[in-house]
């Protein structure tokens, strides 16, 4: 089976260049403050705290410019303390925030971590979840290649999602390649209202990130080709699974229904948190490198093997190498690690 050598856009065309100046990757949505314990303590136990920034589109754009390409983020955040920490960390990691904007109404959310036992966010009226279409049309996508969102931004509020919506609309318009990753998250809201929507996004975007145990609980497929049969007119589908691997599937002109598999790396696992962005980070990094999809797929693993030695979500906080075994694949699913269940909003 040959490799495309690109992912194919609606019109079989691949990834369109960008301009010189312009961000190639732009990535919208939430982030927060985030707080964690210093050395993986229990939050409840810990002395000594970091504070940082946290946020899955972001931590995405932060990857992506730590491989060495344009990456720009864009949401509101609280004209705040939190808020400014957050642009300048985001700034340190090479990330464009020159768009954002500060909402004088509303604060920036805060999220706390206690590593291995799940998270803690105070999200509620925060000034990403009054995001509305007006901010998508005051976004500039000239010169953007690829625009990076997830599910969550659809499930902050009624008027985040339709500002999601609106993104997505203005990149098809402009052409730009649309890459979302489904990122469900269980504590936001009701599992059969997000399944409808997620589905619905998922169908209009040009390549899709999702795990098959989220699409088991959304749209109750189990195995991978069940996800790609249900999402067949997606020209990009990249399903996760796991410590086990992922698998990419690619149709259009140019790739008819392939299917590429590489397994995940062997890593001793601190936290699973901003794993799954990592991946995400990996992959589309490679991607406009031009990079075939089987190299996509090991580019995300390595980043997502990064992430997991770390009680950090971002690309700041991952060390430079693995610390085992790089190339070995893990052959046994009973060492999966797992989402943590008990995630928790406070509305």
């Amino acid at each position: 089976m040959s490799e495309a050598p690109d992912s194919p856009d609606p019109h079989g065309a691949g990834v369109a260049p960008g301009s010189a100046l312009a961000p190639e990757l732009l990535a919208v949505g939430e982030t927060m403050a985030m707080v964690a314990p210093h050395a993986g303590d229990r939050l409840g136990e810990a002395q000594h705290f970091r504070l940082d920034a946290g946020g899955a589109e972001s931590n995405v754009a932060a990857h992506v410019a730590a491989l060495g390409h344009r990456a720009a983020w864009f949401s509101r955040l609280g004209d705040d303390s939190l808020g400014h920490r957050v642009v300048a960390q985001l700034s340190e990691r090479q990330v464009d925030v020159s768009s954002v904007v500060f909402d004088p109404n509303n604060p920036t959310g805060v999220y706390f971590k206690d590593p291995g036992h799940g998270v803690r966010y105070y999200r509620a009226g925060s000034a990403a979840s009054c995001l509305t279409a007006e901010d998508a049309d005051a976004v500039s996508l000239v010169g953007v290649r690829i625009l990076h969102v997830s599910g969550i931004t659809a499930a902050i509020s009624p008027s985040a999602a339709e500002f999601l919506d609106r993104m997505i609309d203005r990149a098809r318009e402009a052409g730009v390649l649309v890459s979302f990753d489904v990122n469900h998250r269980l504590a936001l809201w009701d599992c059969a209202a997000a399944a409808a929507v997620l589905e619905s996004l998922a169908r209009r975007a040009d390549l899709v990130f999702t795990g098959r145990d989220e699409a088991e609980s959304l749209w109750g497929t189990v195995e991978p080709a069940a996800i790609r049969a249900k999402f067949s007119e997606v020209p990009e589908l990249v399903v996760k699974d796991g410590d086990i691997g992922a698998s990419v599937y690619l149709s259009g002109p140019n790739s008819s229904d392939d299917e590429f598999f590489e397994p995940s790396h062997v890593v001793s696992v601190v936290d699973v948190v901003g794993a799954g962005d990592a991946f995400a980070g990996g992959y589309l990094a490679a991607l406009l490198d031009g990079l075939p999809p089987r190299d996509r797929l090991r580019a995300g693993h390595h980043r997502a093997a990064l992430t997991l030695q770390t009680t950090g979500d971002s690309v700041g906080d991952a060390p430079r190498e693995l610390g085992n075994a790089p190339s070995e694949p893990i052959g046994d699913a009973s060492h999966r690690p797992q989402t943590p269940s008990n995630e928790s909003v406070l509305q």
